[in-house]
Parts: structure tokens; C-alpha cells; sequence
């Protein structure tokens, strides 16, 4: 994690998460609506990277770009899969649960952007509803961050941290980019501020020449 994060600054994200259960209740009403909309996002950026390929190809290079096609559309899949609300009352392992998700995103969505991914996962367990919004929040601070962080892509990576501290779960989605210049707006700042709630979970963030570091501290037994 050397080299990745700076000054604290803890208005990159909104900590404002006391909420009423009527305000949960329209949380996870958004949530859910917004969480769609963001996996509606992920697809674009993987059709704009299966144009940029094909675009590039010679007719040599057809089943090369062909097959990286078909690999993204599998990792898509999976990620879907994974980002699909869960009811299932027995505990989910975190380590195959967020291994397969950090693969999934390098797969359809960082590899694409020519962003490298790292990731560091603890053993233990979750609920599945735990995992399923963990693993929304994630996906958001990793899609943010391909988005905006490099605009040189040039040695771009994004670390994925998950471990148990002090009776919490602590996420975190670091990279080396350009550093936030303001806190996250509009329907990604919406989005973590529902789904944190959800899970009494709250919000940290650094950012600095080094890059951005946010971390999502969760009660275990939350």
C-alpha cells in the first residue's frame, strides 16, 4: 500500500449516516434504483472498450479481439451476478466472495482501461445482504475511480484491501491517480451514503499527489 494515499480529507465522501428507518427504508429504495443504473454504467464502458478494440483490429487480429470480448462478457456476468441482491440467510465466505469480485472487475472494467488491480481479501465471514452492499460500495469507489483518477493511464493501479480491525470490517479502495479535487457528487456520493447506512457502516477518505484512498468501516456484527 506504500505510495498510494496522502492527507487525510475526510470531505471526499459525505460521513452522514444516522438515519430513521423510514430514511433506511427510502435508502435502500434508492439503492437498489441506483445500483441498476451504475451496472447500466459498467456495461457502456464495456461496450466503448469492445469498439475501441475492434476498431483497432486488422483483420489478423478479429479472433484476438474476439476472444478478449468474450472473456468481459463472462467476467460481466459474473459481476452481476455477484452485485444481485442476496437472501440467503447462511454465512457467505468473504475471501471467495470479494476475490471473485476484485477478478470480475479487473476483468470487465479495469483491464479494458489499462488499470492494474491488487488485492489483499482476509478470511472470515458475512451475510449475504452484508456482502451484497459491501461489495456495491466497492464496485462504486473502484468504477469512480477508474473514471476519473487517470487521465495518464500510464502504470494506473487501484489496491482493493479488505480486514477485521478492532471489531470492524475495513474495505479499502485505494489508488495512485491524480487525487479527488472535491468530495463525490450525484449518484455515486448517493449511493455509498444509502448502502453505508444500511449496514451502520461509515466512510473515510484521503486523497493527496499520491492518489485517493477511501475506506468503508463496518461493524462486524452489524
Amino acid at each position: 500500500m506504500s505510495g498510494i494515499g496522502a492527507r487525510p480529507n475526510d470531505h471526499v465522501v459525505r460521513p452522514e449516516f444516522v438515519a430513521s428507518l423510514d430514511d433506511q427504508l427510502r435508502d435502500w429504495e434508492l439503492v437498489l434504483r441506483e445500483s441498476h443504473h451504475r451496472m447500466k454504467n459498467t456495461l457502456t464502458l464495456l461496450g466503448a472498450s469492445v469498439r475501441r478494440d475492434f476498431t483497432r483490429a486488422g483483420p489478423r487480429d478479429v479472433s484476438v479481439a474476439l476472444d478478449r470480448f468474450e472473456r468481459r462478457i463472462v467476467a460481466f456476468g459474473r459481476l452481476y451476478q455477484l452485485l444481485s441482491d442476496n437472501d440467503d440467510p447462511a454465512p457467505v465466505s468473504i475471501g471467495v466472495f470479494f476475490e471473485n469480485l476484485c477478478g470480475a472487475l479487473s476483468e470487465a472494467v479495469l483491464a479494458p482501461a489499462g488499470i492494474r488491480c491488487e488485492a489483499a481479501i482476509a478470511s472470515g465471514t458475512l451475510s449475504a445482504s452484508q456482502c451484497h452492499r459491501l461489495a456495491l460500495m466497492l464496485t462504486e469507489l473502484v468504477t469512480n475511480a477508474a473514471k476519473h483518477a487517470f487521465p495518464n493511464k500510464k502504470g494506473a493501479l487501484i489496491r482493493i484491501d479488505m480486514a477485521r480491525h478492532d471489531g470492524a470490517w475495513l474495505c479499502t479502495v485505494a489508488d495512485n491517480g491524480i487525487g479527488a479535487t472535491g468530495p463525490l457528487q450525484g449518484t455515486g456520493s448517493r449511493i455509498l451514503e444509502g448502502l453505508a447506512r444500511s449496514v451502520q457502516a461509515r466512510l473515510h477518505g484521503e486523497t493527496g499527489q499520491g492518489g485517493t484512498r477511501v475506506t468503508i468501516v463496518m461493524p462486524a456484527a452489524a
